[in-house]
């Protein structure tokens, strides 16, 4: 029941960003709002297909096992709809060729099942469970071009047709949550408005990444589900070769600090040969190409502090990238838009009284731990730009012991793929009883 204390009635949210973070927000919002609206400025498809606002989509995607695990929480029957769409499961220690600082990790079950599907066909799924909620309506080729609000409140968006259509209206909402990505104009509304911008902390990787499919063959990648070549500080570059829906080999190239891996077949070829994984240049020599190698480029990892403003503009939230934007390399972003979805709904089921301030505070401590999980690693390259402590200096020398320990003892490495895979905390890598297994690699 709703807390009297609020005057908000429940009756109209709306959601800026028909991507994964704002379908899910949909989802979270259509147990406590009687309609619930999704805008996006593209012209949205009827299946699984790349689109301009959204151009990681032609790029490897991870779907963790706690992703995994919480879509199917959100939508019943998730997976199983995924899988029948041809998409791979896999364990992410024994049907891999994991390979961390340059080791292979010892083969065993981490109790960690990935899905291994492009981001289109993710997306897609989540578009039509989402679109089937009878108080939902996804809306597309519409624009928001600003909030309205009145005595420090939210109460509608202002939206055209298209981009750059002269022509607007006025949609009237009694909550806005912004999920509009990296192009979220929140920051720039909120100054508008009078809003003090949040604080911003920034970890500079310049990551660069590409990615080209090729038509699978029953031995690739090295006779498993997926080959996975991590960057370390001896070698910045990473790889992957990936099992995916319709009979198809995504091969994803990155490197960072400036290291820009090439697009054309002899270029990728030899970065891939510098990998630690050989299978990944393996299948770059044989496999057949089924389209051009796309590239992408993410300068840095951002998190936007709202949870420090004294004063927020009640009735709008923000989800996903326009909060926080991670490595791509570590796989977090669909799980990210997942735990914050299953936040929103949880905080609306006690009400809206002062919404605004528990769903930052909390989204802040929900955030931290796959902050840390994707900048503890970032921090470990001497060229990467951030703040360093000298705490996370003794915690990264001890789970550098920690992953030369992975390559012999499976039980090392299932920790740390579970910790990967956002089903255990990071603490539990520093427990006694994991500890004492690393000890021998000292």
């Amino acid at each position: 029941m709703a807390n009297t204390s609020d005057t908000r009635s429940g009756r109209h949210a709306v959601v800026i960003g028909g991507s994964v973070a704002g379908l899910l927000a949909a989802r979270a919002l259509s147990a406590s709002f009687e309609r619930v609206t999704v805008l996006d400025r593209d012209e949205l498809p009827a299946g699984p297909a790349t689109r301009r606002g959204v151009p990681q989509g032609r790029h490897v995607h991870g779907l963790t096992a706690r992703g995994a695990a919480g879509l199917e929480a959100l939508f019943p029957g998730f997976l199983d709809e995924l899988t029948a769409a041809g998409a791979p499961r896999a364990d992410a220690l024994a049907d891999y060729h994991y390979y961390l600082d340059g080791r292979k990790l010892a083969t065993a079950s981490a109790g960690t099942p990935n899905y291994l599907a492009t981001r289109p066909l993710i997306e897609s799924l989540i578009r039509r469970r989402t679109a089937s909620l009878s108080n939902v309506v996804i809306t597309d080729s519409t624009e928001v071009a600003g909030l309205l609000a009145v005595d420090g409140r939210v109460n509608g968006v202002r939206v055209r047709p298209a981009p750059g259509k002269p022509a607007e209206r006025n949609v009237d909402a009694d909550l806005v949550v912004d999920a509009a990505g990296r192009g979220s104009r929140a920051v720039t509304w909120l100054s508008e408005m009078g809003y003090p911008a949040p604080e911003e902390t920034v970890v500079r990787t310049n990551v660069v990444y590409v990615t080209r499919h090729f038509k699978q063959e029953p031995d690739q990648p090295g006779g498993r589900q997926a080959v996975v070549s991590g960057a370390y500080p001896a070698n910045p570059r990473s790889g992957a070769a990936v099992r995916q829906e319709d009979g198809q080999i995504a091969v994803f190239l990155a490197g960072m600090l400036g290291d820009e891996p090439p697009t054309d077949d002899e270029g990728m070829l030899a970065f891939a040969s510098t990998l630690a994984a050989p299978e990944i240049a393996e299948l770059l020599r044989t496999a057949v190409p089924i389209d051009d190698a796309a590239k992408m480029r993410n300068p840095a990892s951002s998190l936007k502090h709202f949870e420090k403003l004294d004063r927020h503009l009640e009735g709008y939230l923000v989800v996903g990238d326009a909060m926080g934007n991670f490595n791509p390399l570590y796989g977090q972003g669909i799980t990210v838009a997942v735990l914050e979805a299953e936040l929103l709904a949880s905080l609306l089921r006690t009400g809206f009284d002062q919404l605004e301030r528990r769903y930052f505070s909390e989204a802040a401590q929900l955030l931290a731990e796959p902050w840390a999980l994707a900048t503890g690693s970032d921090l470990r390259f001497p060229g990467v730009k951030g703040v360093r402590s000298p705490e996370g200096e003794a915690a990264g020398q001890y789970l550098d012991l920690l992953r030369v320990a992975a390559a012999t003892d499976p039980a090392v490495g299932a920790a740390f793929l579970r910790v990967a895979n956002m089903l255990d905390p990071i603490t539990s890598l520093f427990e006694p009883a994991l500890a004492a297994r690393v000890q021998p690699a000292r």
